[in-house]
């Protein structure tokens, strides 16, 4: 099983920057979750302290628009992450993340986070890094989506 979890977390992108080994290290600190079609992983608005990974299925994440209505923002797939802010700040989640199909998540908690970064403090600072990647593309889509809609100069 650990060779398997391992390689689910080898196509997930804020683990880019780890070898096998290292994964082998921090599944350690990990849970498998399923989620059946129409239970919420988070609602928007509820504390984050964890960060998942869909080893299969799909989720969908939902925001409430100005209009108090419910939206989806995006559907997501094997090999995404979702929660990935609740290891770096303690606020509230941003959106309600819901499963359309049934779903395998693999679960890194903020406390499981802390122990790899005291514990593996090199392991810890490359997940750091692909965090801020993930983040960094992710405010590049949000820019060129809103650049859409913004008014042209002149």
């Amino acid at each position: 099983m650990a060779e398997q979890l391992a390689q689910h977390l080898s196509n997930v992108a804020i683990f880019s920057y780890l070898s096998q080994t290292d994964l082998q290290v921090i599944e350690k600190y990990m849970f498998f979750n399923t989620i059946n079609p129409g239970e919420f992983v988070f609602k928007e608005g509820e504390k984050g302290d964890y960060v998942c990974f869909v080893i299969h299925g799909t989720l969908e994440v939902i925001k409430i628009n100005s209009n108090d209505q419910p939206v989806v923002l995006t559907h997501l797939n094997k090999g995404a992450s979702i929660g990935e802010m609740a290891l770096i700040d303690r606020l509230t989640r941003s959106a309600s993340v819901r499963a359309s199909v049934p779903t395998g998540l693999v679960v890194l908690t903020r406390k499981g986070f802390e122990m790899i970064l005291r514990l593996h403090p090199e392991i810890g600072i490359n997940i750091l890094k692909g965090v801020a990647s993930l983040l960094s593309l992710n405010l590049r889509k949000t820019s060129e989506q809103l650049a859409q809609f913004m008014p042209t100069l002149g």
